[in-house]
C-alpha cells in the first residue's frame, strides 16, 4: 500500500463549487477499486489550498483511476478551478510512530 498526496489551490471565489463538487464524487472515488481511504485536508492559512490524501493498494490501482473516464471528469471539472498549477506526491510509510 502507497500514499498519494494532491495539493490543490483553488481561485478564491471557485472554494464552494470545488467543494460541492467533491461532495459528489467522494463516494466514487473511494469505492474505486483498489482505493483504500480517501481525505480531504484543508490549509489551516490559506483557505484555498486543499490537499487529497488516499491510500492505494498498488500503484496499477492508482494508474487504472487516473486513467478512468470518472478521473477525466473529475480533473476536467477541477482542474479550470485552480489558482496555480497541482502537485502531487505518491510517497511510502518509511516511519510509523505509536505511543
Amino acid at each position: 500500500m502507497f500514499t498519494r498526496i494532491v495539493k490543490m489551490e483553488f481561485q478564491e471565489d471557485k472554494v464552494a463549487q470545488f467543494l460541492a463538487n467533491f461532495e459528489t464524487v467522494k463516494h466514487n472515488i473511494r469505492s474505486f477499486k483498489g482505493c483504500m481511504h480517501l481525505e480531504l485536508w484543508r490549509d489551516k492559512n490559506q483557505p484555498t489550498i486543499f490537499f487529497t490524501y488516499s491510500k492505494w493498494e498498488k500503484e496499477s490501482d492508482l494508474e487504472t483511476y487516473r486513467n478512468s473516464e470518472l478521473f477525466k471528469g473529475v480533473w476536467a471539472t477541477t482542474k479550470p478551478m485552480f489558482a496555480s498549477k497541482a502537485g502531487a506526491w505518491s510517497v511510502d510509510t518509511h516511519c510509523h510512530v505509536e505511543l
